[in-house]
Formats: structure tokens, C-alpha cells, sequence
């Protein structure tokens, strides 16, 4: 297919403006030399409806090249494409004085793209205005970014934003805990209220709702990096992620939310599985990932359908560490199990009340009964204290195993055993000698910073029958490995985690789960991941 003509471009671009709700991902090229950045718009056009050229990322010695060849590196692609000149202090690469940055949009820059993405305090400068004519202002993006926090000033920013002739705006600022996205959403809100179009993103980990949700609300687009390693802002996910994860090209305002509420939640394959179901089963939902500091105020803002700040439809949330304990109190009615292992992983919205679950319980059993059959005669070894520790004892209590609980803080080991009738020692030197099996209920061998750590060695796991992780991630911890060394038979976490999924997913939909592909993007997610 040949490329589009600049004229030809300018009309799909002015479609874009006028396409409403469409779901709109620009992917951001950040190369330090011009050809490299013609061959990331190359792989960017495969992907994404609009590039973004950040001229800013070029390194100095081709800024001047970069003008010159400037209509061929925009022309290359299909794809209508925004330019930005990025100043440092916006989250450019580049310190960039107010003079130079003017001269660059006035008279050096390319003339064949699409968009421009002209920060704020150029947008409101008297001179630039001076030379208007040479904007088309219903094509320029007025941005603002801030990378500490929800600037104080917000109001104040949008309406000096408001001031400008540009039809779109653009927020972007860095979200410290999940309730910020409700901020980004109110400004889609706000600026469509105004006739205007809006960007408006939570940058880090807590914000990701904003990237996959804003086009459904109404966001003029959303930003999708080209590989996993050339992000350019906090938080910043694929472009690929975003259409085959999440499948955001189909979320609309009626699409039903679903999510891991957790601290941290990177780690997780839960949106892959969940995802995944949500696609066989033809259930016009979408699963993500929240990561929440305050699991109190994240309910009550935009769970509880009684207080939620925020218009969607939320229909349940799977629960993990930290708050599978805490979020009890936030609860309308809990299941009785749940409530005597005191521990919710599973959240289901029913009508204007929240009902508690726990889907782990009987989902850690399951993996162990066709190596041990006879439950009820078999010696365990639970490590850890917190709410998975809760559900692996109420389970093998409930079963008639003899259970010990190991941890290093003693006085939990010691409450959390006494409720259910169990014993309780001291982590530390502890060996597992003639114990049938050994669990780690604790978060030690998690991807990420943990991955190194384990909670007991080969030398204390020698002579135990089985050894069993809760956790997934990755597929093999280090625990594993240290009982393998020992001479265990192993389990890992991805079996209880399909099988409690599983239960979560029936909970939501009224459906039975489709367990196979569940299981099968389970696998396809770590898979990559234990390749790195």
C-alpha cells in the first residue's frame, strides 16, 4: 500500500476530530538519531492510529538534520502523526529555553505533520500569537505535565488551558494512588463540556485505568508504547497490550469493570486470564489491574455502588495482599467461610451492596489431593501469618490435616493458629523434617525485588514429602528450586491461581468458567516472563 500525501493524511486526521468516541492509540518515538526513529514509525504505523515524533529525544548533533529532512521522516508513514519538541522540564530529553523552543514551531519545524504538541506556556505567550497564522490551532494539542502529583493548582491550569484557540488539551500528571484516575476521568468529563477534546492521563502503575478506559470516556486518545522498553512516560504500557489485553477497541461505556485490587499488582497475570475468559465467554468485560494504597477510600470512591465517584459499571474485584483482611470492614456481607478464615480475595457487586468471598480456600486443597489423598492423616507446614496463611490452614483444618504454622513473627503465628485449632513455631532455623507437606503462604520469591528471597533452604526442607508455592510468579521461585534441591515433590501457585480465577470469574458472570483457556493464557503470560 502506498503512502498517504500530506493532504490526504490532514483530511483522516480531521476524521480523527470528528470521530467521537473512537478508540485512538498514538504510539511515542523517542530515537536519538533520525534512522532510527524512520524505522520505530515503521513498526509504530503497524500498530498504533496516530505516531507521535518526539524530536526532542534526537540527539543534538541531528536536530539540525531533523529540519531539514523533516517532510521525509513525517511522510514515511501512513499514520497521521503529532510533532513534539519536548522541553525538559515537561518530561523532554532536552533542556530547551523558552526563545529557542519558539523559533522551532514558528519557523524550523516540519510542516507535514498532523498535530502539534505545544506545552502550555507557549500556548498562552503573547508573541505566538503574534504569529498565529502559522497554526492551524484546531490541530494543536495544548499540554501540561507534571511528574510529582495532581497539581494544586489544577482548576487554575485547565481554565488557563481553556484560554488558548487549541481545540484539544492535554493533563498528564503522576498518580500516587488509584483514586487519582478519578481526577483524569472528571477532566474528560469537564472538557467535553466545554467542546473541547481531552487527553488526560495518571502516569505510574496507579493510573493505568486512565490509559485502557479514557477513549470509552470520551479521551481524544491514549498513548501505547512501542515495546515494553521504550516507554516514554510512568506507567506507559503497549500499544499491543492495550488491543490484545485489555482489547480496548471494544470497551465502551458499557463494557462491566472487573479488577485486582493489590499493593503491588505489576506481578500479576490475573488480567491475562481474566481477559482471556472474558473474550471466550463473549462477556463484554474488561479486567485491570489497581494498585491501591488505601483499599478503604478505593472502595468507597469507586467500588461501593452507594458512594463511587465515578460513573461505570463495576461488577467485582479479586482482592490480594495487602488487603484481604482489611477490606473485610468495607463489606456489606461476607460469606460465612471467608469470615471465619478472616480473609476476602473475591468481591462481588450485588445491586447496591458489596458481598465478600474467598475463592483461595478451597482452591489451595484441590492441587494437593492427587498427591495426598488422605488429607486427614497428612502433617503440614504452613509459613506465613497473613490471609493466604488464613486460607491454607482453615482448608487443611477443614480437611483434618494436623497443620503447624511457621512465621517469623511469633505472636501471629501464634493467633493465627489458635483460631483454628493448629500449632505454631518460630520460622528462624526451623527444620520440616517429616512434615507430608510445606506450603509458603508468604509473598518471598514474588517477581520483582523478592524473587531472590525464599522462606526456607534446601537443608530445612530435606526430608519433607511436598513442597508447595503460592506464588506464581515466576512459575519457578526460588523456594522451588531449594526443594527440589532437597528432594521434594513440587507444586506451584499457577494451579490454585487458575482454579480460585476460575471461581471468580462464576462469581461475576453467573457462568461457568472456560478453565482450559483460562489456564492456557495463564501459561502464555509467564511463559515470556521466565525467558527474561
Amino acid at each position: 500500500m502506498p503512502f498517504l500525501k500530506s493532504k490526504d493524511r490532514h483530511r483522516l486526521a480531521l476524521h480523527l476530530m470528528k470521530a467521537g468516541n473512537s478508540v485512538r492509540i498514538c504510539v511515542p518515538v523517542c530515537e536519538q538519531s533520525i534512522g532510527a526513529a524512520e524505522r520505530a514509525i515503521a513498526r509504530a504505523a503497524e500498530i498504533g492510529d496516530l505516531i507521535e515524533v518526539r524530536l526532542d529525544c534526537l540527539d543534538p548533533f541531528q536536530i539540525g538534520a531533523s529540519f531539514k529532512n523533516g517532510v521525509h521522516l513525517f511522510d514515511q508513514t501512513q499514520r497521521p502523526t503529532i510533532l513534539t519538541f519536548r522541553p525538559a522540564e515537561q518530561g523532554g530529553h532536552r533542556k530547551l529555553d523558552t526563545e529557542s523552543r519558539l523559533s522551532f514551531w514558528l519557523f524550523n519545524r516540519p510542516t507535514s505533520a498532523q498535530f502539534l504538541d505545544i506545552e502550555l506556556d507557549l500556548a498562552l505567550n503573547a508573541s505566538f500569537f503574534d504569529y498565529g497564522k502559522k497554526v492551524d490551532w484546531s490541530q494543536v494539542i495544548c499540554s501540561h505535565h507534571d511528574f510529582v502529583g495532581v497539581p494544586g493548582d489544577l482548576d487554575r491550569i485547565f481554565d488557563r488551558m481553556t484560554q488558548t484557540p487549541a481545540r484539544i488539551l492535554k493533563i498528564a500528571f503522576q498518580a500516587d494512588d488509584i483514586t487519582d484516575c478519578i481526577t483524569a476521568f472528571n477532566l474528560i468529563d469537564r472538557a467535553r463540556s466545554e467542546n473541547r477534546e481531552m487527553i488526560a492521563i495518571a502516569m505510574g502503575t496507579a493510573g493505568l485505568p486512565t490509559r485502557v478506559l479514557g477513549p470509552s470516556r470520551g479521551a481524544f486518545l491514549t498513548y501505547g508504547a512501542l515495546e515494553n522498553n521504550s516507554a516514554t512516560a510512568p506507567g506507559q504500557i503497549t500499544a499491543r497490550e492495550l488491543r490484545s489485553l485489555y482489547r480496548i477497541d471494544r470497551i465502551s461505556r458499557r463494557t462491566r469493570i472487573m479488577g485486582l485490587a493489590g499493593l503491588p499488582v505489576t506481578h500479576s497475570i490475573s488480567p491475562y486470564i481474566h481477559n482471556a475468559a472474558f473474550e471466550s465467554a463473549k462477556f463484554d468485560g474488561v479486567y485491570l489491574p489497581f494498585e491501591v494504597r488505601e483499599i478503604s477510600s478505593f472502595i468507597k470512591r469507586m467500588v461501593h455502588p452507594r458512594t463511587r465517584e465515578i460513573a461505570w459499571d463495576f461488577r467485582g474485584l479479586s482482592v490480594t495482599a495487602p488487603h484481604k483482611t482489611s477490606v473485610m470492614s468495607c463489606l456489606d456481607w461476607i460469606d460465612p467461610a471467608a469470615k471465619e478464615i478472616g480473609a476476602v480475595n473475591t468481591i462481588v457487586v450485588q445491586g447496591d451492596q458489596l458481598h465478600g468471598f474467598n475463592t483461595d480456600a478451597d482452591a489451595l486443597v484441590r492441587p494437593i489431593i492427587p498427591r495426598i489423598r488422605e488429607l486427614s492423616e497428612a502433617r503440614c507446614a504452613v509459613i506465613g501469618a497473613g490471609g493466604a496463611a488464613s486460607a491454607a490452614v482453615w482448608s487443611l483444618r477443614q480437611k483434618g490435616a494436623e497443620v503447624t504454622v511457621f512465621a517469623r513473627d511469633v505472636g501471629k503465628a501464634r493467633r493465627l493458629a489458635g483460631r483454628f485449632g493448629a500449632s505454631s513455631e518460630q520460622l528462624g532455623s526451623a527444620s520440616f523434617e517429616g512434615f507430608d507437606i510445606v506450603i509458603n503462604a508468604t509473598p518471598l520469591g514474588t517477581s520483582g525485588a523478592p524473587e531472590i528471597e525464599t522462606p526456607a533452604t534446601a537443608a530445612q526442607l530435606r526430608g519433607a514429602r511436598l513442597a508447595y508455592d503460592l506464588v506464581y510468579n515466576p512459575a519457578e521461585t526460588r523456594f522451588l528450586r531449594e526443594a527440589r534441591e532437597a528432594g521434594c515433590e513440587l507444586i506451584g501457585g499457577l494451579e490454585m491461581l487458575v482454579i480460585q480465577a476460575g471461581e471468580q470469574f462464576r462469581l461475576w458472570t453467573g457462568v461457568v468458567a472456560p478453565a482450559e483457556v483460562m489456564r492456557d493464557a495463564a501459561m502464555g503470560a509467564l511463559r515470556p516472563r521466565q525467558c527474561k
